[in-house]
């Protein structure tokens, strides 16, 4: 089994496991029974709604997040504090689905099942830097890229897989899209990316009646699927 393959498996087998165990808002299923995780967290991500969808470790690992959560998490941990998150890590790449996060200063938790984040059009945004880490959705497909400065770049996986050798960690990038800039941080869903900015590439927009590659369901998410017929159509 190749290593992508072992990080789709091992991430569809996460995110059930993650809303099996905490369906229900009682306390039949008890978080701490999944495996702990600990790390200090270097700064949120963001949906290009503008809600937290979880954070990056400063080790580079990416944790995934309910984003009905998101009030309840920037309250509770902040970029710099030392956390214990309770999930299940990916097989061959440093990603998290998580279910609860403790902040281990103050002991604030925070708990939700896997949610599925909504979509609309943000504000016209680029931006222009070097390329620190790529990122993945919940099932382990590549769906974006996180700059030096610590702006997210987002587009749907069968674009990044297709633009993967402009997407390599070091590579300078020029982004043209739309997302929102935040006290939170910064997230683009790119339109157009390229080396410089004349030799940009478009991006195809997805499937316009769902983000399903953003939350970690459907075709979209898959990384053995085929890519959609372009639609020309913006999300709403």
């Amino acid at each position: 089994m190749t290593p992508l393959k072992s990080a789709f498996l091992a991430a569809t087998l996460l995110v059930g496991a993650a809303g099996l165990a905490i369906a229900q808002t009682s306390a039949t299923y008890d978080p701490a029974q999944l495996p702990m995780i600990k790390g200090k967290v270097a700064q949120y991500t963001l949906t290009p709604r503008g809600d937290v969808n979880g954070f990056i470790l400063q080790d580079g690992t990416e944790v995934h997040l309910n984003p009905g959560l998101s009030s309840e998490l920037v309250f509770a941990v902040h970029p710099g504090d030392a956390v214990t998150i309770h999930g299940l890590k990916a097989r061959a790449i440093p990603m998290v689905a998580g279910v609860s996060v403790t902040n281990d200063a103050t002991g604030a938790v925070v708990a939700g099942p896997m949610g599925r984040p909504g979509m609309r059009r943000g504000s016209p945004l680029d931006a222009t830097g070097k390329i620190k880490a790529t990122l993945h959705e919940p099932r382990g497909a590549v769906n974006g890229v996180l700059l030096e400065d610590g702006t997210v770049v987002r587009m749907p996986p069968p674009e990044a897989e297709r633009l993967a050798s402009q997407l390599a960690v070091g590579q300078t990038i020029v982004v043209h899209g739309e997302g929102l800039k935040s006290s939170l941080g910064e997230v683009i869903m790119a339109r157009q990316i390229g080396p410089d900015a004349e030799h940009l590439t478009d991006i195809k927009a997805p499937h316009p009646h769902g983000w399903d590659w953003m939350r970690g369901h459907g075709p979209h998410s898959r990384p053995d699927a085929p890519a959609a017929a372009p639609t020309g159509e913006s999300p709403r």
